[in-house]
């Protein structure tokens, strides 16, 4: 039903999930239950694939979530939940400082520096980024993730080194690995450490969803998986 980053599951003042496509997403108490929190302090975002980040002081209501790809705190009792269906869902602690954070990193947002904003977020909320570890959940691999030439162009634009992370193939296009890419802005970031769970939601239907698998094969309804930390109050 979920899956932890060892890094993060060796601090006993944590609770953080990766939740598989088993958990019952629309039970926001179910989920809450599994952090230690109460349903109305479980709280997600209106996601747009953007770089800004959501300082947590109290907790919202469902219908009033802000938009944005990225929250953090230090306030205890309370879980940070970001929704992904291929992009790549990243948990972030100071054990040091008690600062968490959650951000959702598709290409857009990585691109844009969602994942170095939450780190100076959590700084900001007092953190230090050389203290700080970070996650990485299921996320679509570079073997099924095949991108135009249009997208390569806007990662050579914006840097020519980040021509690495993507890969030619026999059809004029390019794999794109999103999960490298990921890794590679948060150790040019100097956290403390990175940890990759190296789950691709496309190749594991029994276990994730995927938007681009759901395309690809047509199926109904694709759904959302749920990542989410908390300091249990």
């Amino acid at each position: 039903m979920r899956l932890q980053a060892s890094a993060l599951s060796r601090h006993d003042d944590l609770a953080h999930a990766f939740f598989t496509r088993a958990a019952p997403v629309e039970d926001r108490g179910a989920l809450a239950r599994e952090l230690g929190v109460s349903a109305d302090a479980f709280l997600g975002l209106k996601q747009v694939h953007s770089p800004d980040i959501v300082t947590v002081e109290a907790p919202w209501a469902d219908d009033a979530r802000p938009c944005g790809d990225a929250l953090v705190t230090r306030q205890a009792g309370v879980a940070l939940a970001i929704a992904t269906a291929d992009c790549g869902p990243v948990l972030f602690f100071d054990a040091r400082a008690g600062v968490i954070g959650a951000a959702h990193a598709g290409w857009r947002g990585a691109l844009a520096g969602v994942l170095e904003a939450t780190i100076a977020s959590m700084e900001a909320l007092g953190a230090q980024r050389g203290d700080i570890i970070a996650a990485l959940g299921p996320t679509i691999s570079a073997a099924n993730y095949e991108v135009g030439p249009e997208l390569v162009a806007a990662f050579r634009e914006a840097d020519p080194g980040h021509e690495r992370f993507f890969t030619p193939n026999d059809a004029g296009r390019a794999q794109f690995d999103l999960p490298a890419f990921i890794g590679a802005r948060l150790e040019a970031a100097s956290i403390g450490g990175f940890e990759d769970l190296a789950r691709c939601t496309y190749a594991e239907p029994e276990h994730f969803h995927s938007y681009r698998r759901h395309t690809h094969r047509q199926e109904p309804g694709h759904g959302r998986l749920i990542s989410a930390i908390a300091l249990p109050g």
